[in-house]
Formats: C-alpha cells, structure tokens, sequence
C-alpha cells in the first residue's frame, strides 16, 4: 500500500473522528518561510498571558450613522431619525438604540475613520478580513484570512480544543466565499459550530462522547489503526506517520475530553448569566466564544445574521431590502444586550488584558437616505412595492468597536466629516486594522510570510502600521 493511499485511509469511516483527517494535512506544511507554531513563543501579553479575539461579524454592512457615528446637525437627508445619547465617558455620543453600551464606553474604544475601496460586500469582506486590495468582487477568496494566518502561526499539537473555532460561521456572502484558508490548506480552517445556541436541543457534534463503551471502542479502533501505522512507519524515514499519529491523537482527545466538552456546553452558565446575554441567538453566540476563549481557545469569531437582523437576515439595509430604520430598531436591543455583555464579562472576569474584543462588518452604509420600492414584506420591511428608506453600501467610512485586549479604552480615535461621508482625522485601511489584530497576537505582519501552494513565501501583510493607541 503506497503511503498516499494509507494516508487517504486514515480514520475514513470511523464516524465522528472527521477531525483527524482535517489535522492530518498539517504533515504536509511545506518546509519553507514560517512554519505551524513559530508565533506561538511570542504571542503572551505583559503579564505572560496567552493573548486571544473574538470577532463579532456584522455581515452586510452596519450604518455608522445610525450607531457609533451619529451625526444630529447633519441635513435630515443624511441624519436619520435616531437621538443621540451621552455615554459613561464625557465626549462620546451613540444613539439612543445603544443604552446598554452607553453604560460601558469606558470598557471600548471606537475607531471611526476606517476607509477602503471594496464597494461591494465580497471584496469588501476580503480587504477587511485579508487585506486584498482588489475593488472588484471574486467568487473565492485568492489570499488567507487574519484567522487561519494567525491559526497557522500558533498552531500547537498539545491543545485539547481547536485555536481557531467559528460559531456561526464567517465564511460566506449569499454565492461567495468571503473567507478562507487558500493556499494554507484546509488544514487552517476553523472548527465549526452551527445552529442557534439558545435552543434548548443545541448541540455541537463531534464534541464528546457520553457513551463510555462508545469511547473506548473509537481508542480500540484508533489503536489498531496505529498498528498498521507503524508497519508502514519501519519503512518511512520522514516522520511522517508519527505526525499523522498526533493529528489522530487530537482528534480522538477532542471527542473524549471533558475540556472540550464542557467549553461548548452553556448550560453550565447559571441562568442569570445566560439571560444577561440575551436568550437568543447572538447573545448565546457572544456567550459561547467568551467561554472558549477562557478554555484557552485564541482565535473566535462569530457573525451576526439570521432573523434577529430582520426580513433578509443580515445589515444589508437597501431601501429594496428593509426599511433601514425599522431594521436597526429591530435587531438593536439583540445586538446592545449581547455586546455589552461580552464587554462587562471579560472585565469582570479578569479577561480584559488578554482577550481583545472586535465588533465590525464590511463597511459602514450611505450616509444620504434613499428611497426606494420594497421587494417584499417582513420583518422590518413594509409589503412588496412600498417605497421606503434605506442606505446603501459605502466603503468610504466605516467605525469598529474594539474592547479588552489590554488597550486603553474610553476613547474615539477617528472622526468623519459633519454627514459622515469620509473620514477627516486619522483615516485607517484594512491593513492597518489587520496590523494591530496580528500585533496582539503577537505575529509581526510585515516581518512574516507563510508558503504559498509552490512552497514561495508570501508576506502576510504587504503595509499596514499598527494603531498605536490599540496597542495593549
């Protein structure tokens, strides 16, 4: 049997142990440029503590204006109809949809001058989440994401539970993938978590086994497995079977091991807490990546969408989509209620220095209303045919929220023009937030590069300087 063939083999058919030939490709990490775990010796904080994100994705574009940019004396073509409301720190203004978070801008930072060119929401989400520069849309992704670059660089065989765990994937946009490994392999691809958190049937499978018979049979057939392995093991000088026998190694530790189990299972939290988030989808979401970061898990994202977002569940607030207004009231209370907790959590509970929270979508919306007939009725959208408000996509200023991660909080660093149009004070780009994601983490962007498919190291980050005051 030609070892092609028996890697093929490797755990195929033994249900539940798919991880094992996901973490097996990590034996084919191309000897060139960085290698899987060279940024883990420098990814601790001051303190010496393992640093981490958790990134909350708004998919379709979240309106600055109607948010963390209000802007009350612009002309009411471009206002809205939103107050504004003082928060906890004298100088930052939100509207009155956020109370909950105007109790704790002393625990955040606002950068509201984000700008690039990506107009339409795949190459948008690609310049933001990878930094290509590309204007135009592509149906795939061509270079690797902060998440599995940053998962490549301090992948660690010793972890019980994946570094890089996605709950509700950030992956795609309606036909396009907006996200991805590329030329990383699939290897770098996060762990998966799907379905709604606040059901009470939620599950995440392939997380334990609570038959102990179950268990031992998966380590009975894992060590037959090893057995062949190392007669194939007599002949190879690679090392190679060892590799895949430690990719199998963790895949049978994370559906036997009472850590990863336990990190994934909300039902742990007592109900109080559970409600504080929110008992809905984006509050348990929220709660769930707080819980798997303390487990030790570095790199967390989650994306807002679904029905809590209104008729075409997600921010894409066209006046042909939702009545812009009715939609941000809408899913407002979900998103204030979810966030803010998040945020007092991972101060409360000692997190604050090494766990750097993100709150961001594509890009922000048109800053002039228009108006425009619905193309069907629901939630936040009057019947097919109403003419009704909306904003449309605009790259040209965007704000993101940043909290924890050691950084200096209570602040706005940014500031846009008198309608919100463009960004008249420290204006930033993708890689200038990628920078500062990559700087926490401990990976130096523009002194790194990762193989490509041939083994040719590519740069993760071409330009880019970190934001100095979201240094931690």
């Amino acid at each position: 049997m030609e070892r092609r063939d028996l890697l093929k083999a490797g755990l195929y058919g033994f249900s539940g142990l798919s991880l094992g030939d996901l973490l097996r490709q990590r034996a084919f990490a191309i000897d060139h440029a960085a290698k899987p775990g060279d940024a883990i010796r420098h990814s601790k904080n001051r303190l010496g503590e393992s640093t981490a994100i958790i990134m909350v994705w708004l998919r379709g574009g979240c309106s600055h204006l109607d948010t963390w940019d209000p802007k009350p004396d612009a002309p009411s073509e471009f206002r809205g109809p939103f107050n504004p409301i003082n928060t906890n720190v004298p100088g930052i203004v939100l509207t009155e949809l956020l109370p909950k978070l105007s109790k704790c801008a002393d625990k955040y930072t606002l950068l509201r001058s984000v700008a690039h060119t990506g107009g339409g929401h795949p190459a948008g989400s690609l310049q933001v989440l990878a930094g290509d520069p590309a204007a135009a849309d592509k149906t795939l992704p061509e270079m690797p994401d902060w998440m599995s670059i940053a998962n490549y660089l301090r992948y660690s065989q010793k972890r019980e539970i994946p570094n890089y765990i996605t709950v509700n994937p950030v992956d795609r946009y309606d036909a396009f993938t907006i996200a991805g490994a590329t030329y990383l392999g699939p290897s770098y691809e996060p762990f998966r978590v799907t379905g709604d958190p606040s059901k009470p049937d939620f599950h995440v499978p392939n997380i334990g086994l609570h038959d102990p018979k179950l268990a031992e049979r998966f380590k009975k057939r894992i060590e037959l497995k090893r057995g062949i392995d190392r007669l194939q093991a007599e002949i190879d000088q690679t090392g190679l079977m060892e590799a895949v026998d430690d990719f199998d190694r963790q895949a049978l530790s994370l559906l036997t091991s009472k850590k990863a189990k336990d990190a994934f299972d909300l039902t742990q939290e007592d109900q109080k807490t559970r409600e504080r988030y929110g008992m809905n989808q984006w509050g348990q979401q929220c709660l769930m990546a707080r819980r798997l970061v303390e487990a030790g898990v570095e790199i967390v994202t989650t994306e807002f969408d679904g029905p809590l977002c209104g008729r075409v569940a997600n921010w894409d607030d066209h006046a042909v989509n939702h009545h812009v207004f009715e939609a941000i009231s809408y899913r407002a209370p979900f998103f204030d209620q979810a966030i803010s907790a998040l945020i007092e959590d991972v101060y409360a509970r000692g997190l604050n220095k090494r766990v750097l929270v993100v709150v961001t979508g594509e890009f922000g919306r048109t800053p002039r209303i228009s108006h425009v007939a619905s193309s069907g009725g629901g939630v936040a959208s009057g019947e097919k045919g109403t003419v009704q408000p909306g904003r449309d996509h605009w790259p040209r200023a965007n704000t993101m929220l940043f909290a924890g991660g050691g950084i200096e909080t209570g602040q706005i660093i940014g500031k846009t023009d008198s309608r919100g149009e463009d960004p008249v004070e420290r204006r930033v780009g993708p890689l200038d937030f990628l920078a500062t994601l990559y700087n926490h983490l401990g990976i130096y962007g523009q002194n790194t590069a990762v193989p490509d498919l041939s083994g040719r190291p590519i740069p993760i980050l071409a330009r880019g300087k970190v934001i100095p005051e979201l240094q931690g």
